[in-house]
């Protein structure tokens, strides 16, 4: 913004030199946008000057307010308490709009000093369908990299797949179990749901496991112990599950049997875990494709957890790492104030950190980054302090790049969300969801029955994801967040398709006029006006700021704010049917300008516009 006000600066520092004998720079000039109670358009704040020039608030403001007069800069302004109200011609608001309209939008918010970007997201496990946390992380990850590309950086996206482990036998398991060959093709099912499913069924049976077990002579006697202290059969299994798991269970036998085959690269279990994880990225992919979302490039765990292995012999004989007298390698971190943390196993077998180590080399190698962002759940800040710390041990030079964009868990109204126990809301039933509400919204307005069945279905589609992806990330990542479908859709509230429907009256406004545009004009300017254009103004600065702060709520919670600004506008004044032919071609730049700024805003955030509702 400060730019468009450089003349205002330029007078007020010679203003200070001629009137107080006073050097200043433009930094020392504290300007702000006035506030609506207030008349006036910008701010001028007094009080750093009152010792310097040893005169009241109200001596220097009327002072400058009327060198200001005096020079034509302003043409008015008014004292509150230390604070000095200006009200600028309305040259000044036509020249910036000139300014906008002339100058090419993607230009005007560039940085000035680019730099490259690798964006972890999504990072999903192979034995579930993607739910509302991956789409919170999703959402997240896609609108920074849309942002950080749109300022000007050299931005790429990537992910880990979590595809190897127990989790993954648990639901290769059940398969075998219980499947009868079944496949996603015979049962109409979508891949990743086909293999959720068996995941969810594993637990249910190893619950019915544990009872059975309970019965038994061990089962009683330890059952017996822990009602001594008055603990519930539900606490128990929780407090014991996984000890059971690994001492008792047959089921558990079963799966740890099956990652060891999977290890030792068994032919028939990996020809199971290939087949099944294939039906699972056919359906990620089916659930990227609706959020329109894409990465440039894919890591597996199955390839990746060996990829560290020979970081840590360097490490080893770098003196970095210890290794204990069983053979497992740890790295010392309690200097720093974190603790001691294990990166192989005795027995040789990686660790999560291990694979990280490597695959953030391959990346280096690759991509050559400045900064290595990872959108990854909160739970996991220690992991990655303690990643960037050991990363800083073994001098690597990509350690200072390492950010780990964190976010809160999201829940729904009924409260968490478990995988295991089938009571995740999944990302596609979410999302259908989201574009009924949204049809029977449309259905409701009646405003689509002119379109194809094709075009109002990709309206109501637009529509659904709009809602979606803002009540989303208009909530600042770090924070914990309840997301209501109901709520998402609300035409009124501070929603995706209110934003949409500001964008949708003007686009209609355009398609009514006959008329050329003409974009020259004089004019009166009108403080809704006013607030328009100056919002137009911070754009570049806005949008700047959320990929400076990895944050796209700032880009969300103003882009809502511009739509309100427009809707007020919109019922206050006339458009099309304003007092003048000049009027109304005024009007229509206006809001021409301001739908341009929603597009490229929500388009940044990774939603589509629309131009019917």
């Amino acid at each position: 913004m400060q730019n468009y006000l450089d003349y205002l600066y330029n007078e007020l520092i010679i203003i200070f030199k001629n009137k107080f004998n006073h050097l200043v720079s433009e930094s020392e000039v504290v300007l702000t946008p006035c506030k609506k109670e207030f008349e006036g358009d910008f701010t001028l704040i007094l009080f750093p000057w009152l010792k310097i020039f040893n005169k009241s608030p109200d001596e220097i403001g009327e002072e400058i307010g009327s060198s200001l007069i005096q020079s034509g800069s302003i043409t008015s302004f008014n004292l509150i308490k230390g604070f000095l109200n200006l009200t600028l011609p309305d040259s000044f608001w036509h020249n910036n709009f000139q300014k906008l309209i002339e100058s090419n939008l993607e230009s005007r918010i560039c940085i000035a000093q680019p730099e490259k970007f690798l964006i972890e997201y999504c990072s999903p496990n192979t034995n579930k369908p993607l739910h509302l946390g991956h789409i919170r992380n999703i959402l997240i990850g896609w609108s920074v990299y849309r942002i950080l590309k749109a300022i000007g950086h050299t931005v790429n996206t990537t992910q880990v797949i979590n595809d190897r482990g127990i989790a993954i036998c648990k639901s290769m398991l059940a398969w075998k179990l219980f499947a009868k060959g079944a496949t996603p093709e015979s049962t109409s099912t979508k891949g990743d749901h086909f293999v959720g499913n068996f995941y969810v069924l594993f637990e249910e049976k190893f619950k019915e496991e544990y009872k059975a077990w309970q019965s038994s002579v061990e089962g009683e006697f330890i059952f017996k112990e822990l009602k001594k202290i008055d603990e519930s059969e539900s606490d128990f299994f929780k407090r014991y599950k996984n000890e059971y798991f690994n001492k008792d269970s047959q089921l558990g036998r079963l799966s740890k049997e099956l990652l060891l085959k999977w290890e030792s690269n068994d032919e028939e279990t990996r020809i199971l875990w290939n087949t099944m994880n294939q039906w699972v990225y056919k359906g990620f992919d089916a659930t990227f494709q609706k959020l329109k979302v894409n990465f440039d490039s894919y890591y597996f765990e199955s390839q990746t957890y060996l990829l560290g292995k020979d970081i840590i012999q360097d490490g080893l004989n770098h003196d970095v790492f210890i290794k204990d007298s069983d053979g497992s390698v740890w790295i010392d971190l309690t200097d720093i104030g974190l603790d001691r943390k294990i990166v192989l196993r005795s027995d040789g077998t990686s660790v999560y950190i291990t694979q990280d180590l490597g695959t953030i080399a391959e990346r280096h190698k690759r991509y050559q980054a400045d900064h290595y962002i990872y959108v990854v759940a909160d739970e996991q800040d220690y992991h990655f302090k303690v990643l960037t710390e050991t990363l800083k041990k073994l001098k690597l030079q990509y350690s200072n790049g390492i950010h780990h964009l964190n976010y809160g868990m999201v829940e729904l109204p009924t409260g968490r969300m478990k995988s295991r126990e089938g009571t995740v809301v999944d990302a596609d039933d979410l999302i259908q969801e989201v574009i009924q509400a949204a049809s029977v919204n449309a259905q409701e307005r009646g405003e689509l029955s002119m379109l194809t069945i094709d075009e109002r279905d990709k309206v109501i589609f637009d529509i659904g994801m709009s809602a979606l992806k803002y009540f989303i990330l208009k909530v600042q990542a770090k924070k914990k967040m309840i997301f209501n479908p109901e709520d998402s859709v609300d035409m009124q509230g501070h929603t995706g398709p209110y934003i949409v429907n500001a964008f949708v009256r003007i686009k209609s406004i355009i398609r009514k006029f006959n008329s050329s545009i003409v974009k020259n004009n004089s004019a009166e300017v009108n403080n809704s006006e006013k607030q328009l254009l100056l919002s137009c103004m911070e754009y570049s600065k806005i949008l700047q700021d959320s990929g400076k702060q990895l944050d796209p709520s700032l880009l969300a919670n103003y882009l809502y704010q511009l739509a309100k600004d427009f809707h007020k506008y919109y019922s206050e004044y006339r458009i099309l049917n304003a007092e003048s032919d000049s009027l109304i071609n005024w009007r229509i730049n206006i809001s021409k300008l301001v739908g341009d700024h929603l597009e490229h805003g929500m388009y940044c955030l990774g939603i589509e516009m629309p131009s019917r509702m």
